[in-house]
């Protein structure tokens, strides 16, 4: 019996355990943070991706080649572009991880360890940060929206040569400013390298990779706002908690005073009677 009791309270124990646990995880930065990291990935993974099958489709459709020397050239640029990609993948991951800390630390009770003054100065600057972050994104994404509006036009175009028979339609790169206005890099419709690029599988990857990428980016703006919204509620609530833990203390401290008066009364009271 007396078995059966300690089981049941070592049950009890772990349960409550278990539930103060969960009850300190910060949800709604782990739904943000779930969020940032998938379109981080699916923008860098699948921008990185379509980037170099837009080298290939240049190079063998297009029939572009690199720029010897120091020229900066598409090519170049594509390079700049994973580049950056890299730093993107790399600071977010970081940033992501950051926010759930801070999420952490205003559920938790660590905050009981450092005060609500740290808390609620470092929530301001995530705040701004994020802000910024947001800002940056929402650049990113309509930065993202061009190469897909220039693989769109190049898809309609095969398409409507499929559609429509002696149709001879021409893509200029120059028009989109790939190429400098003195160079002449397109292809028409009756060209073998354009009814290669509409048959291969490669011009509709790519295609799909920059329209997940271009999701993947819009993912980030959505988790860049959920986290504004997570911070801004973080900090109103540490902000209105602090400013009750000062009230209570001044309450307090006035009761403690009152009744100091009191007892000091009751004793000169009995002291006279006496």
């Amino acid at each position: 019996m007396e078995e059966n009791m300690e089981e049941g309270q070592t049950q009890k124990g772990c349960f409550e355990c278990c539930i103060k646990c969960l009850g300190g995880i910060p949800y709604a930065s782990l739904i943000a943070t779930i969020l940032l990291y998938a379109g981080v990935a699916l923008f860098c993974g699948c921008g990185h991706e379509a980037l170099s099958g837009t080298v290939n489709i240049l190079q063998t459709y297009f029939e572009m080649a690199r720029t010897a020397g120091d020229t900066l050239d598409v090519f170049t640029m594509i390079d700049i572009f994973k580049y950056v990609i890299y730093g993107i993948a790399a600071a977010f991951f970081v940033y992501g991880i950051l926010l759930m800390v801070e999420g952490f630390f205003t559920t938790g009770a660590i905050k009981d360890l450092y005060g609500d003054f740290k808390i609620t100065t470092c929530g301001r600057c995530f705040i701004m940060l994020t802000y910024l972050f947001m800002l940056a994104w929402l650049g990113v994404t309509a930065f993202t929206s061009l190469p897909v509006y220039m693989y769109f036009n190049l898809w309609t175009i095969c398409r409507n040569t499929t559609l429509v028979e002696g149709a001879n339609l021409c893509l200029d790169l120059r028009q989109f400013g790939i190429v400098t206005i003195g160079e002449e890099k397109k292809i028409c419709t009756v060209s073998e390298n354009f009814l290669r690029m509409c048959e291969s599988t490669e011009l509709n990857m790519t295609f799909h990779l920059f329209i997940v990428a271009l999701a993947g980016a819009g993912a980030a703006v959505i988790a860049m706002v959920h986290y504004l919204m997570v911070l801004s509620a973080n900090w109103a609530y540490v902000k209105d908690a602090c400013r009750m833990q000062k009230y209570e203390d001044i309450k307090s401290k006035e009761e403690q005073e009152l009744h100091d008066i009191h007892s000091t009364r009751s004793k000169e009271r009995l002291n006279a009677y006496t």
